[in-house]
């Protein structure tokens, strides 16, 4: 074999165990010690959504006979504040009843707002359907607004009074019998409404400011 033969040779043993160190000690020392390409993160995916916590209400329903007002347990989303609280026990209020009780409020009718003032009392506006779908009669009407009134100030010990609004305004009925132009306080309109024993004074009302 010719000299130049035997460098090739040479060359090409060494550039093969060049090869063989590099794929057999130096890439995986490299890889081990963590500084090599990181492995891609695996997505442990979103978690779950932890439970909105609850509170239980006392709302007030027409009865089967279509002339009394029943209270009824519910549950409903904790509030923050006297005001969030009492959101959501009004549009609890003007949801479906649990049968055989009836709706106290026209279909439709929906809460724009809530408000409440230095003095306790409570501002509820309602939506127009409040008054343009009630189907009128002294009783209803009355059933209407004692739920209403009853609903806030038995569940919320900060509100004393209730005023009703419609669209934003002063309004002297919903159909022409019960006068709005003043506040509801608890029993005024309906006296023989029962107060359930979890709806004491002051177990809802969540700490913190209205």
């Amino acid at each position: 074999m010719t000299a130049g033969r035997w460098v090739t040779a040479a060359a090409v043993v060494v550039l093969m165990g060049a090869l063989a160190w590099l794929l057999f000690i130096v890439l995986p020392r490299w890889y081990g010690s963590g500084d090599g390409p990181a492995a891609p993160p695996v997505s442990a995916g979103p978690a779950a959504p932890a439970p909105a916590p609850k509170v239980r209400a006392t709302l007030f329903f027409v009865g089967e006979d279509g002339a009394s007002l029943v209270p009824a347990e519910r549950e409903i989303p904790f509030g923050s504040g006297t005001l969030e609280l009492g959101r959501h026990i009004l549009e609890a209020e003007f949801a479906s009843p649990p049968a055989p009780l009836l709706p106290a409020a026209p279909a439709g009718t929906a809460l724009r707002a809530l408000y409440l003032d230095d003095h306790g009392r409570a501002y509820v506006d309602l939506s127009a359907e409040s008054a343009a779908a009630h189907p009128g009669g002294s009783l209803y009407e009355r059933l209407t607004v004692a739920a209403i009134v009853e609903a806030l100030t038995v569940n919320l010990p900060a509100i004393s009074e209730v005023q009703i609004l419609v669209g934003g305004r002063e309004v002297d009925t919903l159909a022409g019998h019960v006068d709005l132009r003043r506040p509801w306080t608890r029993h005024a309109l309906w006296p023989q409404s029962i107060e359930a024993p979890s709806a004491a004074a002051g177990a809802m009302v969540p700490p913190g400011r209205d």
